[in-house]
């Protein structure tokens, strides 16, 4: 793959996935074959900024588990509260890190 495409992927994306994964990053895409690209563009990336704004203002209800996928945790907070909102403000430190891990996950899957 071209060298500028991955500068500009790396970039656009550099807050969406942890540093030390974009090493991994890098070489899956310069392994990766030019008309596959497009389709790794537009997975559907989280964005951790947002799923920390959410999770500050609607985490008690559990919608930003609901958007990481996480169905079950979702419910479970929503039923709770959040678990007194002891496990909100647990999230409000962890959901970024879980955003940017699931990120990276679906980039993996869909290069490999």
């Amino acid at each position: 793959m071209e060298q500028s495409k991955i500068d500009i992927f790396i970039s656009s994306m550099n807050e969406k996935f942890k540093p030390e994964d974009m090493m991994a990053v890098r070489e899956q895409l310069e392994q990766m074959d030019d008309d596959r690209f497009p389709l790794v563009q537009a997975l559907n990336y989280k964005n951790p900024t947002t799923l920390l704004i959410i999770s500050i203002f609607l985490g008690s209800l559990g919608v930003d588990r609901f958007m990481m996928g996480h169905v079950g945790l979702g419910i479970l907070k929503l039923l709770t509260g959040g678990a007194l909102g002891v496990w909100t403000i647990i999230d409000w430190f962890l959901i970024m890190g879980i955003a940017k891990k699931h990120n990276f996950k679906i980039f993996m899957e869909n290069t490999q």
